[in-house]
């Protein structure tokens, strides 16, 4: 697990790098500072939640050492200046991990920008992502529920 977590954290700090240095007339955003995760969050469905919710709906008890990495793809969350691109959370787990975004907008970018031959599939202000070692197991069918899942989940929460 200590592997799929490290290599979850140095693949965000990579991708966090890539999204920062993309031209900004190509970002999606000109807001200043995302909101940031904190103990006075709003409720209603964030990353955290929404994994919890996916593995209930998948019927699990849960998806897999649920990870907190939000640091990996946060400068603010990192200690560093807030850009526009941050995430607001990242949940890693064994079977996906859950990008939580200010905006759909963002959401949209950051798939937009990874990799192709990686797995990214946007969901409002979602990003589920199956690019760890563990994540890679994770069959086409499972990605296609959770994708759904989190969309009821998302629709709900609205």
């Amino acid at each position: 697990m200590r592997t799929r977590t490290t290599a979850a954290a140095v693949t965000g700090a990579a991708l966090l790098l890539t999204l920062v240095a993309c031209d900004p007339a190509a970002e999606p955003t000109t807001e200043s500072k995302p909101s940031a995760p904190s103990s006075s969050q709003p409720a209603g469905l964030t990353a955290k939640t929404a994994a919890a919710g996916l593995a209930d709906a998948t019927g699990v008890k849960t998806l897999g050492d649920p990870q907190d990495n939000t640091a990996g793809c946060s400068q603010e969350a990192a200690g560093e200046k807030p850009h526009a691109n941050d995430c607001t959370a990242l949940i890693t787990t064994d079977t996906v991990s859950i990008y939580e975004f200010g905006t759909p907008k963002v959401a949209a970018h950051w798939v937009k920008e990874m990799p192709k031959d990686a797995d990214w599939r946007q969901v409002d202000r979602f990003a589920l992502a199956f690019g760890a070692r563990d994540q890679a197991l994770t069959s086409d069918e499972r990605r296609d529920e959770l994708e759904k899942a989190l969309s009821d989940l998302v629709a709900k929460d609205q």
